[in-house]
């Protein structure tokens, strides 16, 4: 993991950001003062490691980090990480206690998560601030933007909870022609100003994920949530020039070359048959390593500066690779699966590539590396 290139993404979304602002004060368009950034290190970074990612990202100037869960913040405050920590989900049926004794930010998005809090900070006798968030059609966690008369009352009345942003989330921001993109904005701008009448008053808010910070400076707002782009990549289909690099690059050895005659099998399933006199290159990384098995037939790794199809069964533990074609290979040599061997573009894959031969998106291929994979920083 290259926490120099996890740096300068940071570096490279926050030029972003402000360069944006000032073009949009000079037409009057878009966000004219650059948003603060929350970094996104759920999910263990998105499989890069989460103590030492959110560690850089502190000291780099994130406004905050944000977690999936309790558990996964109060790890990073025994890590000893001292930023703001935002955590996103339920906690409905959490116990609460950790956030409380370990300082962390809640997103209320429940009556009841509320009814929790307000208990658990009565009893503690302290105010405690927490962001709320609203559903305005990802139908998942939230307020519902066309209840809140009805449902949000109650937790504005609560005297030890303290509102201190409002935020929603998108489902179709890497989506281009979808509509809901923008009517999810229009409704969460509407929903933001029923909060305020209510007695919520003027808050902080957020919304942009990767997708969406890269698609619309309409909803930078006053934080943006980047988690894909800090690690590298661009959500697929989308692109942008922002300059960054992956952080991640996945490597291991070849263990063993051995010869396989014409008709001869390979793997479980004997799936793979040899057409030819085939040298094939055993690498010992497999599912549980969080390698997907639809990379058989239809994923490559480097070797010596050049790519090689991986053919047979992805399994457990080990692959094979063919290497007929790249001349003397040999035990110890390196197998790069995600990262660069040489200086021309078809010597690097990323992620993204990597997703699309097998039909699914770079947060799966990222948030799967498997635990025994040792992470060098």
């Amino acid at each position: 993991m290259d926490l120099h290139a996890l740096v300068a993404n940071f570096r490279a979304i926050q030029d972003h950001l402000a360069s944006e602002a000032a073009l949009n004060r000079a037409t009057g368009a878009g966000v004219s003062r650059a948003p603060g950034i929350i970094a996104v290190v759920k999910a263990n970074a998105y499989g890069h490691g989460a103590r030492p990612v959110a560690r850089a990202l502190e000291e780099a100037g994130a406004a905050m980090l944000a977690v999936a869960d309790i558990e996964e913040g109060v790890d990073l405050r025994q890590a000893g990480i001292r930023a703001p920590i935002l955590v996103f989900g339920a906690l409905s049926v959490s116990d609460v206690s950790g956030v409380f004794d370990y300082q962390l930010t809640p997103t209320i998005s429940s009556p009841a998560a509320g009814r929790a809090l307000q208990a658990a900070a009565i009893a503690r006798g302290v105010t405690l601030g927490y962001h709320l968030k609203i559903d305005t059609g990802l139908n998942r966690l939230g307020f519902r933007h066309d209840n809140l008369p009805r449902t949000l009352p109650e937790l504005l009345a609560c005297a030890h909870l303290r509102l201190e942003a409002v935020h929603t989330h998108f489902g179709t921001a890497d989506e281009p022609e979808s509509p809901l993109f923008d009517e999810q904005r229009r409704r969460f701008e509407a929903a933001c100003l029923v909060v305020n009448d209510l007695g919520g008053g003027p808050r902080l808010r957020h919304a942009a994920n990767s997708a969406a910070l890269v698609r619309d400076s309409r909803v930078w707002y006053d934080f943006v949530r980047p988690g894909l782009l800090l690690y590298g990549l661009v959500p697929p289909p989308l692109h942008a020039a922002l300059g960054l690099r992956p952080v991640m690059s996945l490597a291991s050895r070849v263990v063993a070359v051995k010869g396989v005659r014409v008709g001869e099998a390979v793997g479980y399933g004997a799936r793979f048959t040899a057409a030819r006199p085939t040298a094939l290159a055993v690498v010992p990384a497999g599912y549980a390593d969080g390698l997907d098995r639809r990379l058989e037939g239809r994923g490559v790794v480097l070797i010596r500066g050049r790519r090689a199809p991986i053919v047979g069964a992805v399994s457990m533990d080990m692959l094979t690779v063919d290497v007929t074609d790249l001349g003397d290979v040999n035990p110890g040599d390196a197998v790069v699966f995600l990262g660069t061997q040489g200086a021309e573009s078809w010597q690097s894959i990323d992620a993204r590539e990597m997703a699309s031969w097998i039909g699914t998106i770079p947060y799966e291929l990222l948030c799967r590396l498997g635990a025994r994979v040792e992470r060098q920083y």
